[in-house]
Order: C-alpha cells, then sequence, then structure tokens
C-alpha cells in the first residue's frame, strides 16, 4: 500500500470514528432520540388507523357523537390519518437522513407536522369534552414542541 492508500483509510477511520463519537454527544443524541420517538408514535398510530380503518373510524363516530364534529368524522378522520402518516414517515426519513448526511431537516418538518397533528387532535379532545384525552396529547405537544426547538 502507498503512502496515500494508507492516507485515505486512516481519514475515512478519523472520519467513522467521529461521527460516531458525535453520536454520544446531548444534542446530538436527543435529536436522533425525538425522531425516534416521533416515528414510532406517528407511523404506529397512522397504520393502525389504515389497517383497521373501519373499527378506528367508528370509534371515532361514537367518540364524536355527542360534539359539533360530530358530521365531519369521514371528512376529518381521512386527513387526521394522513398527517398522523406523514409525521411519522418525515420523522423516519430524517432519521434515516440524519445517519446518512447529519442533517435535521427532514426530521424537521416531521416535528413540524406532529405538533400540527397533535393539536388538531387536542381541538377535537377538547370539543368532545374528553378532557383526560387532551392532557395526554398536551404532554405529547410539549415533546413535538421541543423536537422542533432540537432539530432547529
Amino acid at each position: 500500500m502507498g503512502r496515500e492508500s494508507i492516507t485515505k483509510i486512516l481519514n475515512k477511520k478519523t472520519t467513522n470514528t467521529m461521527f460516531l463519537l458525535n453520536l454520544l454527544e446531548p444534542i446530538t443524541s436527543m435529536q436522533i432520540l425525538c425522531m425516534a420517538f416521533l416515528s414510532i408514535l406517528f407511523l404506529q398510530s397512522g397504520f393502525d388507523k389504515v389497517f383497521d380503518y373501519q373499527a378506528n373510524n367508528n370509534y371515532m363516530k361514537e367518540h364524536f357523537s355527542k360534539s359539533p364534529l360530530k358530521n365531519t368524522v369521514s371528512i376529518l378522520f381521512p386527513l387526521i390519518t394522513a398527517s398522523e402518516v406523514l409525521a411519522g414517515v418525515c420523522s423516519l426519513a430524517g432519521l434515516l437522513m440524519f445517519f446518512l448526511n447529519e442533517t435535521t431537516e427532514i426530521g424537521l418538518i416531521g416535528a413540524q407536522l406532529a405538533s400540527v397533528n397533535i393539536l388538531m387532535l387536542f381541538f377535537g379532545q377538547r370539543l368532545a369534552k374528553d378532557y383526560q384525552g387532551a392532557v395526554t396529547l398536551a404532554q405529547y405537544f410539549i415533546l413535538s414542541l421541543m423536537s422542533i426547538y432540537i432539530l432547529s
């Protein structure tokens, strides 16, 4: 091996080592964990609605039957489902992009979509007078807002 080849190998190893050490940095690990959490949360919730659409739609119709939203569930449920899946996909894509080129832009979009989605769900829970459900969503909302800040 020539001196140039050895230098290339050492530079590559140094770059890989630096990337791995960077993963231990608090902000970096928070970015990764936020994107992973939002990916799991929104992909599971969204895909559950997709794969068990009828049961979830019926549940939503019952849940909102005594609220001002009772006649809009058939329109809003697909919108909520799509926004959940999109937030999860963007969060997962952001996680992958972070590992590929250390950028957080797509993860940031995922966190922003997650925040909008939670806000829509929160609005519905308040109108349905499901205050305990709204409290749970407030916790997720805080996490999604923190994710926006951390990924910015």
